[in-house]
Order: C-alpha cells, then structure tokens, then sequence
C-alpha cells in the first residue's frame, strides 16, 4: 500500500474542490485531490454546461419559431442528435480546464479511486492511504429517486443521463417543478417534444410567487401541460411508453420519464463516523467557517448541507482557501448569495423574498417595483414582459427579484448592493448606459424615493421658495 503525507486533501474534484485544490496548490501547499468519478464533476457532466448548452440551442429554435416583426416566422428544423453533438462538444471544450492533466501540471498528487475515513487524520483510496493537515469534503450530490411504487421496473432519466440520449422523445414527462424540471420542460419543448410537468406542491415553490407566475405563464404560452399540487403515486410502462399515476388517480401518459425531484448529498461509504465528522442526509453539519465537528475537516458546496448551487461551492472554496491555506479567519455569509433559473425569461432572486422579508423586519419593509415594459431595450427587443422586485429596510436592499430577460446577469448588481450593504441611493445615483435592461434596475431604485420626492408637500414649498429667490 502506497503512503502519503501532504497538507491539504480534498475529496472530490467538482467545482468546489477544484477550486480549492487549484487555489492551495498554486499558493505553495501540498495537495492531494481524489476523485473516484469524472472530473469537473455534476457541473460540468450533466449540470451546468449541458443543460445551457441544451437551453442554448432551445432558444435559437425558438426564435424561428417565434420570427419577429417584419420577420417571418419559420418551423426549425431540429436534429435532436446535432443538438445533443454540441452539448458534447461543449463540456469537451471546458474538460481540459479540469482535467487530471491540468491539475498534476499545477502539482497536485491526483488520486482516482473512492475515498473513505479510516480515522481522524486519514482517507483510503483505492491502494493510497492520504494522510494530510486538513480535509476538504466537495463530494458534491446526486439526483434523488423517491420511493415511487413501480420506480425499479420503469425506465427513467436524470439529469446525469438525460443529456446521452440522442433520439427526440415524442412526449417527455417530467416529475418535478423545481429549477432542473422547470428548465428542462422549456428546452425539450422548444426542440419538438410535447411536454408534462408534475409537482407535488407548487412550481417554483421556492420562489416568490408573483414573479414565479411570469415564468409559468410563458411555459404554459409555449404548451407545456403543468400538473400542480399532486403526488406521483405509481409508475409503469416500458421503454417508450410510460405511465404515471397521480394522487387523485389521474393518469399522464408519455414516451419518456425524466425524474427532477431534487438532490442527495453524495456521502455513502465515506465512514465518516470513523473521522468523527457529524452529518445528517442533508450534508455535512459544519459552522459559520464550514469546519466540521472535526476540527481538521472542512466541507463544501453541496456537501456543506447548505445551497446547492456550482457559484456557492466556488466562493465556499475561497472561504476555506483563506483559512486553511493562509490561516486567516473567514466566514460564510449566504444573505447574498443569488440563484438563477435559466428558463426565457430567466427568473433570479438574491437575498430575501417578499414573504420572508416581510416576516423579517414587518411593517419596515418597502418594497418597490419596476416593470420590464417601461424599459426601452426590452420594448426594442420585444421582451418587454416581467418585472423586478427590490425589497427595502431603512434605505438598504435585503432581497431582489427579477423575472426578465437575462434576469441572471441584471441580479448581480443587487448581489453586489446586499453584500457591500450599499444604500439604495447608490443604485438610483449609478450613470447607466441607454438603452440597456440595467436601467430597469436604476429605475427600481428610484421608484424608492420617488414618493419622498415628488409627493413631499414641504419640499413642494421650499422648491417654491427657492425659485422665488434664485437670481
């Protein structure tokens, strides 16, 4: 059995403990990164970068569908296996960047083998016993099967496998109205596929639902059959005919099944009660520092029981990075973290919503709007549709909200307005460019003071008193 001593070693080669293990090795650290399945992990393989791939190629058919005004409408003409070509062809673009390759050229000792605690201070992988300083568990998850009847005799995909299949399926039905359903539902749509979304509770329940029901409304425009508020009861079928019956005994019928219900921390067999690190299904319990009950381990992204998006396990990445590589204190602060579901529009919220803001601070709260139809560039475009929601406290952004176009890249002005806690005067004070959509963000921010300007009755006189005056 091979030995080694090194500083630092992280378990899993995705976007966190990529991230670290870039970070750490280059700084002058000895690291040691084990990786059992492929590398760049769930994001680069079957999350992230196919499904924007997939999205990519979803919208340029549709917008010959759609055609514009002087601008005739035309039916695509989509060859679902050169579509699936470039989602291939997209990850094997961005591979090398995370290659084993790349990542002994940096110099890291690469391990590709499972890992498992044997003790406080050591993993098993493979036939390498790692023993190291400190541990970084970026395990990342995997997509979660409910216990549905029926479940292990009826062919389904997830999002690992749904992206290797080449043939265009005749009616997908998707179990799941969160972000990864939701997104797929819309592309499968726009490249020819009938559609069925099926949520137990509410579509893009976490979500505010004012701005939730823009991005519905456009699915439902588009054709996609959305089923809400029943449970998938049993399966059956065969490869091409599947059946899914519904709590009220309804019965959807479909050629595909694609399985979004959520995710599970990857964790299995890692004995971590050998390390004496505590966890729950949900991920490894860590504090503000994301340091586990073991005092050399640390976990993060998914695996940090926390949010489960690739940009959170990247800034978790640097908050370790800081302590473990330069021995600084840092801490993880999630009130700015955005998330964004990429559907067109896109829907983006960063800090809280209405609902939890309101419950927060109560009658303190101030929340202002802007709609996207009083844009000029989105009118031009003619994606005047959504409308952006900024939640406010003594002058100061806790939450905001876009359903819009590009919603995703407008959100994070108001990521870096809650991070730094600027006031909303900086927003409404900004010299934006025109006509762009970020202007539909100034106009929020003005929105605030536009009551306490133009409705002030004693500014109304002391204007008056000044034009009297002024030579």
């Amino acid at each position: 059995m091979q030995r080694i001593e090194t500083d630092i070693c992280v378990i899993g080669a995705g976007s966190g403990g990529l991230s670290v293990a870039a970070g750490a090795v280059q700084m002058g650290a000895r690291v040691a990164l084990i990786e059992a399945g492929e590398m760049g992990g769930d994001c680069l393989n079957a999350g992230c970068v196919p499904s924007k791939a997939l999205i990519a190629a979803a919208k340029a058919a549709e917008a010959q569908r759609r055609g514009f005004r002087g601008v005739a409408p035309v039916a695509p003409q989509v060859d679902f296996g050169a579509v699936k070509d470039h989602v291939a062809a997209v990850i094997a673009q961005i591979a090398p960047v995370d290659s084993q390759e790349r990542f002994e050229g940096l110099g890291c000792t690469v391990i590709r083998a499972f890992a498992r605690f044997t003790g406080p201070r050591e993993v098993l992988a493979g036939d390498t016993m790692v023993r190291a300083r400190r541990f970084v568990i970026a395990t990342g998850s995997r997509p979660f099967v409910p216990p549905i009847e029926g479940v292990d005799t009826v062919p389904y995909f997830t999002n690992e496998t749904i992206f290797d299949l080449r043939d265009r399926p005749g009616h997908l039905v998707i179990i799941g109205g969160g972000p990864i359903g939701i997104e797929m539902a819309q592309a499968h749509r726009r490249l020819g596929c009938d559609v069925t979304v099926i949520e137990a509770a509410k579509a893009l329940g976490r979500d505010d639902p004012e701005l939730a029901a823009v991005i519905l409304q456009a699915l439902a425009d588009e054709g996609i059959r959305l089923i809400e508020g029943q449970p998938v009861v049993r399966l059956s079928g065969q490869p091409g005919a599947v059946e899914v019956t519904l709590g009220d005994g309804t019965q959807v019928r479909g050629t595909h099944l694609l399985m979004a219900v959520g995710r599970k921390v990857a964790l299995d067999g890692m004995g971590l009660e050998a390390a004496g690190i505590a966890h729950t299904p949900k991920g490894v319990t860590v504090d503000a520092r994301l340091r586990s009950s073991n005092r050399r381990v640390y976990a993060v992204g998914d695996a940090a029981a926390g949010l489960q998006f690739t940009h959170v396990a990247g800034w978790h990445a640097g908050i370790v990075i800081r302590q473990i590589v330069l021995g600084l204190p840092a801490k993880a602060d999630t009130r700015a973290v955005p998330r964004v579901t990429y559907t067109d529009p896109e829907l983006a919220q960063v800090g809280l919503t209405e609902a939890e803001a309101r419950a927060a601070h109560g009658t303190a709260l101030t929340v202002v709007r802007a709609e996207f139809a009083h844009n000029d560039r989105a009118q031009a475009e003619g994606k005047a549709k959504g409308l952006i929601k900024v939640m406010v406290v003594k002058g100061r952004p806790v939450g905001a909200g876009i359903a819009g176009p590009q919603a995703g890249e407008l959100i994070g002005l108001w990521a870096l307005a809650i991070s730094a806690r600027l006031k909303l005067s900086a927003v409404a004070g900004m010299v934006a460019p025109y006509p762009t959509l970020g202007e539909v963000s100034k106009r929020a921010a003005g929105a605030y003071f536009g009551p306490k300007l133009f409705e002030n009755s004693a500014l109304k006189r002391l204007v008056r008193l000044v034009q009297r005056w002024l030579p």
